[in-house]
């Protein structure tokens, strides 16, 4: 069996910072531990953010006030050359990566991968970002209580982002 080039990247970057660290006469043994207890000191500092977050968007897609709210903006979406069917996705993406891969797997499903919704779904889900996990996730790990303008400028940037995902699968295969 022939082992790729690719197949040894990994072993040899680690096999490498081994070497650089013997010939600096690094503790590894230390600096592994210390890597450690600060990552776990990170996780401490973030985890009450990410529990309140998981529990809102549960929440909002228990109690289908997600799918009320999509409902709400489709026909403000089909105005912008947006597909309204994908309006879920839209609406579930800035809060949850999985929950908005599970509508997106859906909506592949149902109209197919090679449809207008598919492809723009699939677009959508590579071109945009779970804003408020990523601001609880990276604002919690820095103690930042005040996020001030940031979800403002997150929020408007997923708007922007998920109009060109429409735009870009309208004009490259339509």
């Amino acid at each position: 069996m022939m082992t790729s080039l690719f197949d040894l990247v990994i072993p040899l970057v680690l096999l490498g910072t081994a070497a650089w660290a013997l010939y600096r006469r690094v503790d590894v043994w230390s600096a592994i531990t210390a890597g450690a207890a600060e990552g776990l000191g990170t996780v401490v500092k973030i985890f009450p953010n990410l529990v309140c977050l998981l529990t809102a968007v549960y929440m909002l897609r228990a109690s289908g006030a997600m799918e009320a709210f999509a409902a709400l903006l489709s026909p403000v979406f089909g105005l912008l050359g947006i597909p309204p069917e994908i309006a879920p996705l839209m609406v579930v993406r800035p809060i949850s990566g999985s929950g908005a891969l599970a509508v997106g797997a859906e909506m592949i499903e149902a109209h197919g991968p090679d449809s207008l919704i598919g492809r723009t779904a699939a677009v959508l889900l590579g071109s945009t970002e779970t804003t408020f996990y990523t601001i609880a996730v990276y604002f919690g790990a820095a103690g930042i209580q005040k996020t001030r303008y940031a979800i403002p400028a997150a929020l408007t940037a997923d708007v922007a982002g998920f109009f060109v995902a429409a735009l870009t699968v309208r004009w490259w295969f339509y």
